[in-house]
């Protein structure tokens, strides 16, 4: 069965749960690591939870929503191996997995529909990463990770 891990703050909330409706509709496992309602929560709580999923391969990919997608896009992309990605539109999520293997689909609540919501999260789920002359970018990506985490605080120059 195909499984995704899928998390909100309270602005992204309504439209996560319209996400996992699809989601559950299409056959996939979900995931749902909160928040449980639109009580307000602070988004670096459940971008950490989704990150952390993955870092640890429960999920190979998750959604995160806030209200923009700015916020949790800040929150993912902290992690090394994650390559999350804000999308607003089906060209977007497409380009981003076969370009740079995205492995977190970040959305705004409060900027997309639920329709097209539905339409970015298929077209991200259903595209492949292309690898070839694109693997070679990701590559020097995680030399920049790997390289970063060897320096003390300060030190990233």
């Amino acid at each position: 069965m195909k499984k995704i891990a899928i998390a909100s703050d309270h602005g992204g909330f309504d439209l996560k749960e319209s996400v996992i409706a699809h989601l559950l509709n299409d056959g996939w496992e979900i995931d749902d690591l909160g928040p449980s309602s639109e009580d307000s929560v602070d988004y670096p709580d459940y971008g950490v939870k989704l990150a952390e999923a993955i870092a640890n391969k429960k999920v190979e990919r998750g959604i995160v929503i806030c209200g923009t997608g700015v916020g949790m896009s800040i929150v993912v992309n902290r992690f090394p191996g994650i390559r999350g990605t804000l999308c607003s539109d089906v060209y977007t999520a497409k380009m981003c997995r076969e370009h740079n293997d995205s492995n977190i689909l970040i959305m705004g609540g409060r900027v997309i529909g639920k329709g097209l919501a539905s339409e970015i999260v298929d077209t991200w789920l259903s595209t492949e990463f292309e690898g070839g002359r694109h693997q070679r970018r990701l590559d020097k990506i995680n030399e920049i990770d790997a390289n970063l985490k060897s320096k003390s605080p300060g030190q990233a120059r």
